[in-house]
């Protein structure tokens, strides 16, 4: 888990000065994101975004981002460029981690989006997915169903948690590895995009940020991840229908799923909801009081889990 608070002044100039991108004004830590160490770059030349990659992004895997953002930028997604150094580098080190200065995209995340914002972003997405079908990369999703048993263990005892999550979890297990679809159409996937994931100026998507989950999966897993993460209430307890309905029609005016993809969303979303039930309260438990990052309650998405296992689950993808 990331716990950088400041990066060494002598080892940000060394780093800037390989690129054409001015002298530093500023560096100034983001407390936002739960995987690396961020920070608002200000040199004479613009605004960048410094990354510090931590825990859960091997460096082994930055090349795929890399090649993957490089190719969503020349398909016209509105993602941010790695800057290249002087020798057309991306991938750097300083103080002692893997690092990369990105592009500094306009526009703000949102917390409570509006149905207009949910269906730009559900678009957005669509777009995105056409754009990343013929991408030839792949890569392995290191937080996907078959890794779902591995967090709850390293976890430990999640009744220290949330009281009686453990039986909750070891019975969701259960039913979704029996259940699991197969054979869904699948390629190179965000698996991530939570409002503050998308930069909007209004109603209009100015960016689509953090990929360091991006792996090869189902598409509808995409969707499912991104509807549980837009329209629910803050506590996880109450789906806005509005919200979702629109987040759908935006997604089907560029991406038309099949029967098989439309029927498997009420199960993915489960997933979906017990995936980051499992990885907030993994990072509950193990994250340094010090950390550069934003603790998150698991408990609101044990509510989503409750919601997608209701019943009428599959009326809350209705566009």
């Amino acid at each position: 888990m990331a716990v950088y608070t400041h990066v060494d002044p002598d080892d940000l100039a060394a780093l800037v000065a390989r690129y054409d991108i001015g002298t530093v004004l500023s560096c100034k830590g983001i407390a936002e994101g739960v995987e690396n160490s961020n920070f608002l770059l200000e040199t004479t030349g613009g605004r960048f975004i410094l990354t510090l990659y931590e825990k859960r992004v091997s460096e082994g895997d930055l090349p795929f981002f890399v090649d993957l953002l490089n190719h969503l930028a020349r398909r016209g997604s509105p993602v941010p460029a790695m800057i290249e150094d002087r020798e057309g580098r991306t991938i750097q080190r300083v103080s002692g981690r893997a690092a990369c200065i990105i592009q500094f995209l306009p526009g703000i995340s949102l917390t409570h989006p509006s149905p207009r914002q949910c269906e730009a972003a559900g678009e957005a997405l669509g777009t995105m997915h056409r754009a990343v079908a013929d991408f030839a990369g792949g890569r392995e999703n290191s937080m996907g169903h078959r890794y779902w048993r591995g967090v709850a263990a390293a976890t430990g005892d999640l009744d220290t948690v949330i009281p009686g999550l453990q039986a909750v979890v070891d019975d969701e297990l259960a039913y979704l590895d029996a259940h699991w679809p197969s054979g869904l159409p699948a390629h190179v996937i965000h698996a991530d995009l939570f409002p503050d994931n998308v930069l909007m100026l209004g109603d209009t998507v100015t960016g689509l940020i953090d990929f360091y989950f991006a792996a090869s999966d189902f598409r509808a897993y995409d969707v499912a991840v991104t509807h549980a993460s837009w329209t629910f209430s803050d506590d996880g307890a109450t789906c806005d229908t509005g919200r979702a309905s629109a987040l759908m029609r935006g997604y089907a005016k560029a991406v038309a799923l099949s029967e098989a993809e439309t029927a498997a969303l009420p199960l993915l979303a489960r997933g979906a909801s017990l995936r980051f039930l499992l990885t907030r309260a993994h990072d509950w438990v193990h994250t340094p009081a010090d950390a550069l990052v934003t603790r998150k309650d698991p408990a609101p998405f044990l509510n989503r889990l409750r919601r997608y296992q209701a019943a009428d689950a599959a009326s809350l993808f209705a566009a």
